[in-house]
């Protein structure tokens, strides 16, 4: 019996402690609610947060989808339903400075209170048209390969339209074509205004109808004559031809002032792109049918993130043609930060390091905020920022603003607490084409610097094609005895384009043509014999084999070193293939006859003994070692290349030019 009690004690023990060392990234988040005087007030019970070392203290971002159309970015929002059928309220809570995954969402069934409130005013709706357009783009984090995203589409109707209603269309382009895979995969999008389905396409395939000579010419689309002017449909067409991806709706009957969301819950693709650094954009599109209304765009660049951090740095189209790179080549670099403290900042200091390869002379900020002006130009107290230049860093510093803090009490809008910096540079030269990279310290007040992510600018590899002028070499594939070992030959080359350092290449030579004689045997016969009725006497019979041969020959893998820009060495393997080996066998007869005269006459005769055809015969490999002088990375340099054949213990050396373009 006391076997039995210790053994139950044990394996609770052990389960006790198995359940403390279970993940818990895997618990949803819990959605509790409460109803009083027609108003409902959410809270959440979610999974505790693990810092990270070295971070700021983690914590938790909302965005609450109440089901009706209705949203909210507060920890414990509260919202009046206007109906009293039973709905699905969502939750995505977004794990800032934490390593573990987001809290999965699982929508929990409301049951809206049957009591109208009775003071409207404790639900604080968020306001969403900061642009001040009819269309504007949310997301609720940044998006991480693997995660999910929530994007709310919002658009409206506002005074400055002049129109009491509206019908038109709405449309979300993703997946842009600059990288290979798609990003996004759209899951589910949730309307609460009978918006439809509808197809861009229609828009984009349109009619002219040509009109009086000084109006605009007009497109009229397929679908409800939608009105177009041809700059609109231009504009239209080059922002769609971006994107891999869209989706599209009909919406009807949106009145003045009115302001509806679509809620769309996007995937992120495992093989969403892996840098950090780089940049997605998607695009709403606002399309009336009332050709008055101006049809608009609202572009929204988010940043791949490994984890989830407020302040970031992020360089825009980090990944650079090499080609189109030199001196004058501007960057555009933009960091992000956050106000995640209990008070308010009055002082941001911005601090970057700034690479090498870059002037600093040419820095010039381009975009801030909060809006403020130049410290130079402000009079005492302005809000302002001041640029301050190091050897090799530069500080961006936000003074007397009042940033608050997301943790200050009254602070409802997370918005209001982030501010940007962004800034664009150019090189010194043409830098070398290794990664460049920058990172930033952000400085709230006089509290300890937070450090961002490091930005990293990548060149793509690109390719650069060569033209090769060897002379003495390849090999021919069997013959100890080369023929016509001083050949020249003509071949092609392809490498990455301007490699800096270690790199791969392939080569190829055209078929390279060689004939030659090799004699087996002479003697002299002194014998007698008739040709042609003629008697002739043989003095002599040479044995010759003619050999003519078409070999084709490949690099297929040669490292190569670029010490410097005028010096590279290299290694590799050459394969020779026979594709055409005609070998013919001549017996050279000298012949002497008597003329009528008396006197002697000599003559040859050639006789083809045998020939023989054969196609793709033989294969070969030798390996080379070789230098070049020049311009080795683009341009023309000269090769001196030692080659080696181990079936035949043969060596040789073998020059070349080359140029790389």
């Amino acid at each position: 019996m006391r076997k039995t009690v210790l053994i139950i004690l044990l394996l609770l023990g052990t389960g006790s402690i198995y359940a403390q060392v279970l993940p818990t990234d895997t618990v949803p988040a819990i959605i509790h609610y409460t109803t009083t005087n027609g108003v409902t007030k959410f809270s959440s019970e979610l999974r505790p947060l693990r810092a990270i070392a070295g971070a700021p203290a983690p914590f938790y971002t909302y965005f609450w989808e109440f089901g009706d159309g209705g949203f909210s970015f507060e920890p414990e929002p509260m919202h009046v339903y206007k109906g009293n059928d039973p709905i699905l309220a969502r939750l995505y809570a977004t794990n800032n400075y934490d390593d573990g995954k987001r809290p999965p969402t699982r929508p929990r069934p409301i049951k809206p209170a049957s009591t109208r409130p009775m003071i409207a005013s404790t639900s604080k709706e968020p306001t969403l048209f900061k642009m001040g357009g009819n269309i504007e783009l949310k997301s609720n984090c940044m998006p991480k390969p693997g995660d999910d995203m929530m994007l709310v589409f919002g658009y409206r109707n506002k005074a400055e339209n002049g129109q009491q209603s509206l019908n038109g269309t709405v449309a979300i382009l993703f997946n842009d074509k600059e990288f290979a895979n798609n990003n996004f995969v759209l899951a589910e999008t949730r309307a609460y205004h009978g918006e439809k389905k509808a197809d861009l396409k229609s828009l984009l395939t349109t009619a002219y109808l040509p009109i009086k000579k000084n109006n605009p010419p007009v497109y009229y689309a397929s679908i409800n004559e939608i009105q177009l002017k041809a700059d609109e449909q231009t504009l239209l067409s080059e922002k769609a031809k971006d994107f891999k991806s869209s989706e599209t709706w009909r919406f009807e009957n949106l009145k003045q002032h009115e302001e509806r969301f679509l809620f769309m819950h996007f995937k992120t693709t495992p093989e969403m792109i892996k840098d950090t650094n780089a940049v997605v954009r998607l695009t709403a599109v606002f399309i009336p049918d009332n050709p008055l209304v101006e049809k608009e765009f609202f572009n929204m660049e988010l940043q791949i993130v490994a984890s989830h951090d407020p302040n970031k740095m992020v360089l825009r189209k980090s990944r650079m043609n090499y080609r189109l790179t030199g001196k004058n080549r501007e960057l555009t670099y933009k960091i992000r930060f956050q106000n995640t403290g209990k008070g308010p900042a009055k002082k941001v200091d911005v601090a970057v390091n700034i690479s090498e390869v870059f002037d600093q002379q040419t820095i010039k900020i381009t975009n801030t905020k909060p809006e403020v002006i130049n410290c130079d130009s402000a009079y005492t107290n302005q809000s302002c920022i001041k640029m301050i230049k190091g050897t090799d860093s530069v500080h961006f510093v936000f003074s007397n603003i009042y940033l608050p803090g997301l943790q200050q009490k009254g602070v409802n809008d997370a918005d209001s607490t982030m501010g940007f910096v962004e800034y664009k540079i150019k090189f010194k030269e043409k830098p070398k084409k290794l990664p460049i990279k920058s990172g930033a310290a952000i400085v709230f007040d006089k509290n300890e610097p937070i450090y961002t992510n490091r930005a990293v600018g990548r060149f793509k590899m690109g390719l650069s094609p060569g033209l090769i002028v060897g002379y003495g070499f390849p090999f021919e594939t069997y013959k100890k005895n080369y023929m016509n070992n001083k050949n020249i030959v003509i071949g092609a080359s392809l490498a990455p384009y301007a490699p800096h350092r270690y790199y791969w290449q392939v080569e190829a030579y055209l078929n390279s043509f060689k004939e030659g004689a090799d004699l087996i045997s002479s003697e002299g016969l002194g014998k007698d014999t008739v040709v042609n009725r003629i008697p002739y006497r043989i003095l002599s019979k040479d044995y010759t084999k003619y050999k003519k041969v078409s070999t084709l020959n490949i690099v297929p893998a040669q490292l190569r070193y670029n010490v410097n820009k005028f010096v590279g060495v290299g290694a590799g393997a050459l394969v020779s293939l026979d594709i055409y080996n005609k070998t013919t066998d001549i017996l050279d007869y000298t012949l002497s006859t008597q003329n009528a005269n008396g006197t002697t006459a000599n003559s040859d005769l050639k006789v083809i003994a045998n020939e023989l055809k054969k196609n793709f015969t033989d294969a070969n490999v030798s390996f080379f070692a070789d230098v070049q002088l020049g311009l080795v990375r683009v341009g023309p340099s000269i090769g001196f290349r030692y080659l080696f054949d181990p079936k035949t213990n043969n060596n040789r050396m073998a020059t070349y030019v080359t140029w790389k373009f």
